[in-house]
């Protein structure tokens, strides 16, 4: 197994008062150019906001942009008619194919908001914008590697126009998730929250881990809750 290990306090940062943000990947004014993404992954930013406040109107085109909150709620509105509020066991999908534009704001005027923002390159450019977003309930994801996007949206999972699968679990101390590798397809493992431990690497929050040439994994949880995503890529 070839695993890469990117350390949380390696990430880029930015902090602006209202918004305290950490990049897994080259973002914004963070540039590391062995930092660019991992496969069609190209943004992983871990962003807390502060009551009342969030990123204005603002333009994004030919991007998967996923959501995943953790704590607190996320309005979010956009230019094609689209107004809900993101909140933990939800996921939301935007595709901004040939443009849109957004905002998204802290939900709350007393709770800070602690959301993933997530972005994968389409497979193709110029789609059609569009947006979804559902709902995962804790037992669909505790001690199991449930499937939340897909390129054909099987098992309920929202729809992500690339060959990607992103898998949410929620691990107690001592529960393990084992995921199969395809050939010709690599792993990248986030975690949110909480210690995992991978092979014989300990993870913890905000550490990610590129995985490759290998058939299987094992994510085992070595905290009281521990919560991790798994991108199963193509090469």
């Amino acid at each position: 197994m070839t695993i890469s290990i990117h350390p949380a306090n390696e990430r880029g940062t930015a902090n602006f008062g209202w918004l305290n943000s950490k990049h897994s990947f080259s973002f914004g004014q963070y540039y590391d150019p062995n930092q660019m993404g991992f496969g069609n992954l190209r943004v992983i930013n871990e962003d807390k906001v502060e009551p009342g406040k969030g990123f204005g109107t603002h333009g994004h085109r030919d991007m998967e942009i996923i959501s995943v909150v953790l704590e607190g709620s996320l309005e979010h509105k956009d230019s094609i008619g689209n107004g809900s509020i993101i909140r933990p066991g939800e996921v939301q999908r935007m595709s901004a194919g040939t443009g849109i534009l957004h905002s998204e704001y802290n939900a709350s005027n007393t709770d800070r908001v602690h959301f993933l923002q997530i972005w994968i390159l389409p497979e193709e450019k110029g789609l059609q914008p569009s947006y979804e977003q559902k709902v995962f309930t804790e037992d669909e994801k505790q001690g199991k590697l449930r499937l939340v996007g897909s390129r054909d949206g099987r098992e309920g999972s929202v729809k992500i126009h690339q060959d990607a699968d992103l898998y949410l679990t929620l691990l107690g101390n001592g529960e393990e998730v084992k995921h199969q590798i395809a050939n010709g397809r690599s792993l990248w493992v986030q975690v949110a929250r909480g210690k995992v431990l991978l092979k014989d690497r300990t993870l913890s929050t905000g550490d990610g881990a590129a995985i490759s040439q290998e058939q299987s994994i094992a994510i085992a949880g070595i905290s009281d809750v521990a919560e991790v995503l798994v991108f199963d890529l193509k090469n």
